[in-house]
């Protein structure tokens, strides 16, 4: 991909209250927290979900899918994005020849197998993720990234459509913890999504959190440098803009509700997602308020509040997430569990060589 560069970043080791490890737990859990609180009025106008939660929308884990506190296909995805980028590092450390993207497509493609839509590639059904019952729960799968995985031919084939959906970026927070975040997250999202708005929009966004977790920078500043490195680049015109738009309004005091919200779009594509949830997690004081405000609007609120709860978990932690949300999550100990792994991981990992942790081979098995 040529307006990617290809070059590791090295970070800078974190000092502070927050170790590198709550970080990546606050991260993981807080967006996972954000998809379950908008899953139940992810397809829902403002109207219905005032009309079914009260005037301040929905605050609380609501039925959604069987259960309370239930994820989506985001979260599932952000998992086994997770995974493909821990299986890349097992394959690099070992000193095989690692294409980090094609690793992640083979792990997108085992999610494909628990949503019963196989593709046109036959992938390992093994390791111990694809092993948990609840990531073969169906919640309502996007239909490019279904789509995309089901016609790729080949392992690290760019999707051969023109989407930029938000399908790209709420994958890829994982990312922000291996070498180059903003590559990686870019080329992760052109297997599913063949717009430069989309795939870049993944790469900013996992070079925010990237920025704010290796280089403890605020939230503002992360996204003002994100956008210094990266906002020219063809195809982001459209992010750039909307991410000066949320600037702005945040500089004024302007606060998201849902009708203002409304005005930047409804979060299905790209830029408006990344946006929503950007403006949301800066104009919180605390984690609960940016994920209420992220998904109480009219689009596509699960992946809004998973993008804020991203930002907003790094910056503040596990224990910023309510404890009657974090006691109801899904999954709670297989994001738990990702996150360790991850932090097992030197944060300069770049897809080939480096310290090899054997004890991690059982769980990422070479493929």
């Amino acid at each position: 991909m040529d307006t990617i560069m290809a070059v590791c970043g090295t970070g800078i080791a974190g000092a502070g209250t927050l170790s590198r490890l709550d970080r990546i737990r606050g991260c993981l859990l807080g967006g996972a927290a954000g998809d379950a609180l908008g899953a139940p009025v992810e397809f829902l106008e403002w109207a219905a979900i005032r009309a079914i939660h009260g005037p301040e929308g929905i605050r609380d884990f609501a039925p959604a899918y069987g259960g309370l506190g239930t994820i989506t296909d985001d979260t599932q995805m952000m998992l086994f994005t997770a995974e493909g980028l821990l299986r890349a590092y097992v394959q690099g450390s070992s000193l095989r020849h690692t294409h980090v993207p094609s690793v992640i497509h083979q792990s997108l493609l085992r999610w494909l197998n628990t949503q019963d839509c196989p593709g046109e590639l036959a992938v390992p059904m093994d390791g111990w993720l694809v092993r948990e019952p609840a990531l073969w729960a169906r919640r309502a799968p996007g239909a490019t990234c279904i789509s995309a995985l089901r016609a790729s031919r080949r392992l690290g084939q760019s999707a051969q459509n023109h989407s930029k959906g938000c399908g790209a970026v709420m994958r890829v927070a994982a990312c922000a913890f291996f070498g180059n975040a903003f590559e990686f997250a870019a080329m992760s999202g052109q297997l599913t999504h063949g717009h430069p708005g989309g795939y870049l929009t993944a790469g900013l966004f996992a070079d925010i959190l990237q920025r704010m977790v290796d280089e403890e920078q605020t939230l503002e500043s992360a996204i003002t440098e994100s956008l210094i490195a990266y906002g020219s680049l063809p195809g982001l015109e459209e992010v750039r803009t909307l991410i000066d738009r949320v600037l702005f309004f945040h500089s004024e005091g302007y606060l998201p509700t849902p009708d203002t919200i409304a005005e930047l779009g409804g979060g299905w594509v790209a830029e408006e997602a990344l946006a929503i949830g950007i403006w949301c997690a800066l104009t919180a004081e605390n984690l609960e308020e940016g994920i209420v405000r992220a998904v109480n609007h009219g689009g596509d609120s699960d992946s809004t509040g998973l993008i804020a709860g991203h930002l907003l978990g790094l910056q503040y932690g596990v224990r910023a997430i309510p404890q009657r949300w974090y006691q109801q999550l899904e999954l709670r100990n297989v994001i738990e569990r990702m996150a360790a792994d991850i932090e097992r991981v030197p944060r300069d990992f770049c897809g080939y060589g480096g310290s090899f942790d054997e004890a991690i081979l059982v769980d990422y098995p070479l493929s």
